[in-house]
């Protein structure tokens, strides 16, 4: 078995090992494992039979993240995008669709996607991206995620009175918590203590429990739901009327950008990104995304792709597809032990997204601070990143950024076509969301 690994995912040519890729697993799980909660309740608000589409959603994260395991060899994890999963509950709740037809139109967007990843185009866009810009997605994403982060364990709250962000309640148990596991973390990072991220949750999920913060379960074992009843569930026909383009553009343009954006700035965080920016075989991991949504849509699944909480596990040394193949695992005994899982509080794994967050603002320092149109559209999309509450939304400001300054400046000949075109898409996105 050692060496059948060593074979499938280089492990000696990563410089990494079985145990490292192990622990690195577990910790994107445990960063991962609040969509056991959130997914299926969002949906279930929909009227779908939450208990199903948990069984469903695991069985999912668990084919898709091995299948890019093994074609990529990438440690990256998929799940249900969850602004995805809004905008199909909305649909169905909201809107009156059916969750049929909502199944088409998910199903329809995972079909564009897969023309898109196959013909080349997704590499295509990507790579006329302008290296300051993508490194400015990564940053952007690590802000994103540090704010994540603290808005899920009660750090930063929404003032609805004042109209922004401000801290929470500081002596209230979580933000205690979470306090108490972040300088666990800084501790742990600078002393380079081994399985330190995995090591920092679970102290951090055991402190909790005094403070009442780590809900003890009444019970450990669940047994996973027959999915038999969602699967094929899918209006295929219905799903093409012209009244549900808004919602097929609704999911796939911000999945697009989110997605690529996830890729890089993971990638760069692994340290995988060459000297242009550009993650090699990113095709192939926008192929496995690709066809996950459409696979993901069979069971009603809102679009499947690549995780932000991936980033954890890059962070605890995770560097190959190993990383997420034991991620799965998890997952899978997660089936029966839900419960146990569901235990480790938002306190917990909110310090290691903060941390992790910070740590990928490093890119900015590859930024062309001597060229105005490269660093302010670069600013631009880290700042509206955050502002805007969404990795796409800052991208699609951004993009059009560039492009006016490119052509204010007299340097037209720098910008590709292709990125008119995204400028469209990034124009057309917002007609969508007016």
């Amino acid at each position: 078995m050692k060496n059948w690994l060593e074979k499938q995912f280089k492990l000696s040519a990563f410089q990494t090992d079985i145990k490292t890729e192990l622990l690195a697993g577990l910790t994107t799980f445990v960063t991962m494992a609040y969509v056991l909660a959130t997914v299926p309740n969002i949906l279930g608000g929909a009227n779908l039979d939450k208990h199903v589409m948990l069984t469903a959603m695991v069985l999912l994260i668990i084919l898709t993240s091995c299948a890019m395991a093994l074609y990529t060899n990438r440690p990256f994890a998929l799940a249900p995008g969850l602004g995805s999963v809004g905008i199909v509950a909305s649909m169905i709740s909201n809107e009156g669709i059916s969750a049929s037809i909502a199944a088409g139109v998910i199903f329809w967007s995972g079909i564009l996607f897969v023309l898109i990843s196959f013909l080349g185009l997704r590499e295509a866009v990507v790579r006329v991206i302008p290296v300051s810009m993508k490194h400015a997605v990564s940053a952007g994403i690590g802000l994103f995620i540090a704010l994540l982060g603290a808005k899920n364990c009660g750090l930063i709250v929404a003032n609805a009175n004042k109209n922004n962000l401000a801290f929470g309640d500081l002596a209230s148990p979580s933000v205690i918590v979470a306090v108490i596991g972040f300088i666990l973390v800084l501790i742990i990072k600078v002393r380079n203590v081994p399985g330190g991220m995995i090591l920092a949750i679970l102290a951090t999920t055991v402190i909790g429990i005094p403070f009442g913060v780590t809900k003890l379960p009444e019970s450990l074992f669940s047994l996973p739901a027959n999915v038999g009843k969602q699967f094929l569930q899918v209006d295929f026909i219905g799903a093409l009327n012209f009244a549900y383009i808004p919602f097929l553009i609704a999911l796939f343009v911000p999945d697009f950008f989110s997605t690529f954006g996830t890729v890089l700035g993971v990638g760069a965080k692994a340290g995988y990104l060459d000297e242009d920016g550009n993650l090699p075989d990113i095709d192939k991991c926008f192929k496995v995304d690709a066809v996950a949504t459409c696979f993901g849509a069979l069971f009603c699944m809102p679009s499947m792709t690549t995780y932000l909480e991936s980033s954890a596990g890059v962070e605890a040394g995770g560097k190959t597809g190993l990383t997420v193949v034991f991620t799965s695992i998890f997952f899978a005994l997660s089936l029966f032990l839900a419960p146990l899982a569901l235990i480790i509080p938002s306190a917990a794994t909110g310090p290691i997204l903060i941390f992790i967050g910070i740590n990928m603002l490093s890119g900015m320092r590859n930024v062309n601070y001597s060229d105005i149109t490269e660093y302010v559209p670069a600013f631009i999309c880290v700042t509206f990143t955050i502002f805007a509450n969404n990795i796409a939304n800052g991208i699609c400001v951004a993009l059009p950024a560039y492009v006016i300054m490119k052509i204010a400046a007299g340097k037209i000949k720098e910008i590709e076509p292709v990125m008119y075109v995204l400028v469209v898409v990034c124009l057309l996105y917002f007609y969508t969301i007016i």
